[in-house]
């Protein structure tokens, strides 16, 4: 899979959670953007997605909300 962002903020402890898990399971290919640091990208995210709020998966232009549903496609997707 390719294009795949995971958008986060500092200090968040639901994207630490889904960092954690991709670091847990040698997860490659995602992307990490921190919109606290990147304000061009944090105003892509909430044109794409519609809000503001993190963690996010963008995959391509579809927009994935909540870190237990980013746990779980990254478990369906992106395991070997």
């Amino acid at each position: 899979m390719d294009n795949i962002k995971l958008y986060i903020g500092t200090y968040c402890p639901f994207c630490k959670k889904v960092e954690r898990f991709i670091d847990e399971n040698n997860i490659e290919g995602v992307e990490y953007v921190n919109i606290d640091t990147d304000k061009a990208e944090r105003e892509h995210l909430i044109e794409v997605g519609g809000k503001k709020q993190v963690p996010c998966l963008l995959i391509g232009d579809k927009a994935m909300y909540e870190s237990m549903d980013i746990i779980n496609y990254l478990k369906e997707n992106l395991i070997k």
